[in-house]
């Protein structure tokens, strides 16, 4: 038994640029579906896919971003970048990588009086890439996914 991954072991990077989470989530939604004849399964139908996430940061890190969109102009001008939250204890490796990422900051402060816990920021994010998501190396979609939309 060696070192295990957990929340800790992850660093994640936004476009080149290192930044500390308390938290980050990534979900991917996949549309696929069961076809069916007559009402009995037949087969199955690749379906739409969307993958959409959210960081939660503290101020001395969410200035960072404010950075970026203070050079872009306005936090909406801010160009997409990619995520890669990746980890490495050792003993195990994981790199998760969600690309062309358009950030939209969902809960601008959360500051409790009564808390000792630092006041944090959330960001929502949004994939926009055809490259979608790629785990440890494997693109989630089938090149067969993203015909016509990237030059392999």
């Amino acid at each position: 038994m060696g070192s295990r991954i957990s929340g800790k072991s992850f660093d994640v990077n936004f476009g080149g640029e290192l930044i500390q989470v308390k938290s980050v989530t990534l979900t991917i939604t996949d549309n696929s579906a069961t076809a069916t004849t007559n009402g009995v399964p037949d087969g199955h139908i690749a379906g739409s896919v969307s993958a959409e996430g959210a960081i939660t940061l503290t101020s001395k890190y969410f200035n960072k971003l404010i950075d970026i969109a203070k050079a872009a102009g306005s936090f909406r001008d801010m160009p997409e970048a990619d995520f890669m939250f990746y980890a490495n204890t050792g003993d195990e490796e994981q790199r998760i990588e969600a690309f062309g990422c358009k950030l939209k900051i969902s809960d601008l402060l959360n500051a409790d009086k009564s808390s000792d816990d630092e006041t944090t920021h959330t960001i929502d994010y949004m994939v926009t890439s055809p490259d979608f998501v790629s785990i440890n190396g494997v693109p989630y979609l089938s090149a067969t996914d993203t015909r016509n939309l990237l030059n392999n």
